[in-house]
């Protein structure tokens, strides 16, 4: 596998040398190096990449933007925003409405082609 078709798999799975080295288990530095011409995947990657590009760009896990969701778990006025949630029947009704213009983040981390999808 030459480094433009390395670069090319990258592109058609739209994704990072960082998150291409994550979903092989290597190292980033590893698929910088195929990308430059300086190492050569064996075939057991050149395999790997094959799966992974007849998989498509859901064969790349995504990490989620934004704040980790265990560090929001802790915040003091999640819980406070909750309760009142909770305690408001009006105001509940008004985050629904406010919130069917967002994506749900369960919905959009299932990969395409699986159970749930």
């Amino acid at each position: 596998m030459t480094p433009e078709e390395i670069k090319a798999l990258r592109k058609d799975l739209a994704c990072t040398a960082k998150e291409l080295a994550q979903a092989l288990g290597i190292e980033q530095s590893t698929v910088l190096a195929w990308e430059k011409g300086d190492l050569f995947p064996t075939k057991a990657f050149v395999d790997k990449m094959a799966q992974l590009r007849a998989r498509g760009p859901a064969a790349i896990p995504k990490k989620a933007k934004g704040a980790d969701p265990l560090k929001v778990l802790a915040d003091p006025a999640l819980w406070e925003l909750v309760r009142k949630l909770v305690a408001h029947k009006k105001l509940r009704d008004e985050v629904v409405k406010l919130a069917a213009a967002y994506g749900d983040p369960a919905a959009e981390a299932t990969p395409k082609n699986e159970p749930g999808s």
